[in-house]
């Protein structure tokens, strides 16, 4: 019973962190002047600076565990740098429902393959049918963007897309990285706080280049700072929170709701538009999100079955 309130507890507080998220494409959008690059940079390295700072007496005790995982914190740390730098750009390019749903939704395919092929964790049945459903409404939803207005030409929009793969890519290395050294002992404020942590040292210098229109207006400096300050550092705290209780497959899938909230947003405040396929592309997302809140009763068929 304990184990089902703590996984409970995960699975909010990562919904939490993903409707936080959900909340970046759009808010990025009234700052079209400013670099994709030096809003990912900014956002994700002064998120890590903030999670470092509240977390720095746990850092402090437990950095030597992560250091004795080079591999594994290397990993975390460069797959958090170069995430948010593939991210942005391909919503740039691609849209922000788009490169939002292409980045989120392949990133529990790959959270999978990593726990599949490295810590040697087993495919729920579940996982899988509910991979397959969010699969294939992420795919409905990307044919069901309406090109009436044709913003983004074909290339761009190809581009965004392989860019929103690679940020999947990136995104569950990091959620397995964080994982890995939360289940070797390290509290998940210590794991977190050292992978952002040592990637805003790759991203804060690269605004040197990029970031000169970042406080250029009042518009620009509010969303810059509250990308950092709440989807950045409050939503990772949360997603840390949620991974001492699930796995990162779970957690990545959970966080199919983000691209959820960012279709809505950009449909409601930006203007994109959608055909009837794509939303029952949404439907189909959300189905996916819903089979992932019903494990406990799986349990209970499993158990009844061998006896």
């Amino acid at each position: 019973m304990e184990n089902h309130h703590g996984s409970f507890k995960g699975v909010m507080a990562i919904i939490v962190a993903s409707f936080l998220w959900g909340t970046t494409g759009t808010a990025a959008s009234y700052s079209p002047d400013v670099s994709s690059l030096a809003i990912g940079a900014f956002s994700m390295g002064i998120g890590g600076v903030l999670l470092v700072i509240t977390a720095r007496k746990k850092l402090l005790i437990d950095y030597k565990l992560m250091l004795e995982q080079p591999v594994v914190f290397l990993l975390g740390a460069v797959s958090v740098a170069i995430y948010p730098l593939v991210f942005y750009t391909s919503m740039r390019l691609s849209g922000v429902a788009i490169g939002t749903v292409v980045s989120i939704a392949t990133a529990p395919f790959f959270a999978a393959i990593l726990e599949r092929l490295i810590s040697k964790k087993d495919i729920s049945l579940q996982w899988m049918l509910s991979f397959v459903i969010g699969a294939i409404g992420i795919a409905l939803l990307t044919l069901g963007k309406d090109q009436s207005n044709n913003a983004y030409s074909i290339n761009q929009q190809g581009l965004g897309i392989l860019l929103g793969c690679i940020a999947g890519l990136t995104y569950a290395g990091y959620s397995w990285s964080a994982r890995r050294l939360i289940e070797s002992g390290i509290q998940s404020k210590s794991s977190m706080s050292g992978l952002f942590g040592c990637a805003a040292l790759l991203l804060l210098p690269s605004l040197w280049f990029t970031g000169d229109n970042l406080f250029s207006s009042s518009t620009n400096a509010f969303v810059s700072l509250y990308m950092a300050i709440i989807p950045m550092f409050l939503g990772y705290l949360l997603f840390g929170f949620g991974l001492n209780y699930i796995d990162a497959s779970k957690a990545t899938l959970i966080t199919l709701i983000e691209p959820l909230v960012a279709t809505v947003l950009a449909i409601v405040i930006i203007g994109e538009k959608f055909k009837v396929i794509g939303w029952i592309g949404v439907a189909l997302v959300s189905l996916c999100l819903l089979i992932q809140t019903i494990k406990p009763q799986k349990k209970i068929k499993i158990s009844h079955q061998k006896i």
